[in-house]
């Protein structure tokens, strides 16, 4: 019981278990979990730092020794009822029926008894809940990458890429897979560009795991676990967007390299994109929010394609 899968919910069992039962022998403690001494301590030592906000000496949890015996004091919450509010249960709700959208990335009879738990303590308050899922992916592919996932194993990936209408052929190293409004995504170590790149599953064309170990700079390791949607490269273009107040949003769903108040609302942004296509769908998009400023030459190329684009209502004539 290593992993951070199995670590997480033993923690969590274990301080109602020793409330429970005080003054219990830690040989007694790892027999009961399946673990051994060393690994019960060092559990307890994580306890030790963990409580209520504000992390002084009346708010985290006390670990007691009295020879080879363990309890636990000043965890008194946690033994109490967890009481939900109605938008506290709809949001759990929510989330559990997301996770059983996404085929083959959770075992889903423990989705299905947590949900069957939580709407009936709930009192059937998520029965107007309605979740988009991510029909779009396949199965076998989702259930491939998380075999390869808990084997550490190396990724081929035939992917198509919208924006250049292409299929590529790529190796990945997997390191986690989350989801976004209902589609699957994997963050992965990209063999053909050595870099971080996110992955929609249900562009995944084909899939093979190879018999080769993942292998993650560990530098990397950390900048995948914030990695969202996008994750810009270093031989990416940077454009300069200024953005009217509607458009705002560009700046916190976009990792941008700066991004400066202009006064009235709006800001000016850097960030860096992969190819003028996705750049073009995006200032076309937010038509009269979104300019681009530089490169002259990015911003001719967006003006000119918003030029095209007008010129085909020029039929309808002017509007009212």
């Amino acid at each position: 019981m290593s992993g951070a899968t199995e670590h997480l919910p033993r923690l969590l069992a274990l301080v109602p278990w020793l409330l429970a039962h005080p003054d219990t022998p830690v040989g007694e403690v790892a027999e009961q979990f399946g673990v051994d001494e060393r690994q019960v301590r060092r559990d307890l030592e994580l306890i030790w730092m963990c409580g209520l906000p504000g992390h002084g000496p009346g708010d985290l949890i006390d670990v007691m020794y009295d020879g080879d015996r363990v309890s636990l004091s000043n965890a008194d919450t946690i033994s109490q009822p967890l009481r939900l509010t109605v938008d506290e249960a709809l949001a759990l709700v929510a989330a559990l029926r997301t996770l059983l959208g996404v085929p083959g990335l959770v075992e889903t009879d423990a989705v299905d008894r947590a949900l069957a738990k939580l709407e009936g303590a709930a009192g059937g308050v998520g029965d107007d809940v309605a979740v988009a899922t991510a029909e779009a992916a396949d199965p076998d592919v989702v259930a491939t990458i998380r075999q390869a996932l808990a084997a550490g194993r190396r990724l081929h990936l035939t992917y198509w890429v919208p924006a250049r209408d292409e299929a590529t052929e790529r190796d990945v190293d997997p390191i986690r897979v989350f989801t976004s409004e209902g589609v699957p995504y994997l963050v992965g170590w990209c063999r053909r560009v050595d870099d971080l790149r996110t992955f929609r599953i249900d562009r995944v064309l084909s899939l093979t795991t190879l018999d080769l170990p993942a292998e993650v700079p560990p530098e990397a390791r950390q900048r995948a676990l914030d990695a969202g949607l996008f994750t810009p490269a270093a031989e990416d273009r940077v454009v300069t967007l200024r953005l009217e107040p509607a458009a705002r949003w560009v700046a916190d769903y976009y990792p941008c390299e700066t991004v400066e108040e202009r006064g009235d609302g709006g800001l000016v942004v850097t960030l860096r994109a992969r190819d003028d296509a996705w750049l073009r769908r995006l200032v076309l998009g937010l038509a009269g929010m979104v300019e681009v400023t530089a490169p002259a030459a990015v911003a001719a190329a967006v003006a000119g394609d918003a030029a095209v684009a007008l010129a085909q209502y020029a039929p309808f004539g002017p509007a009212d």
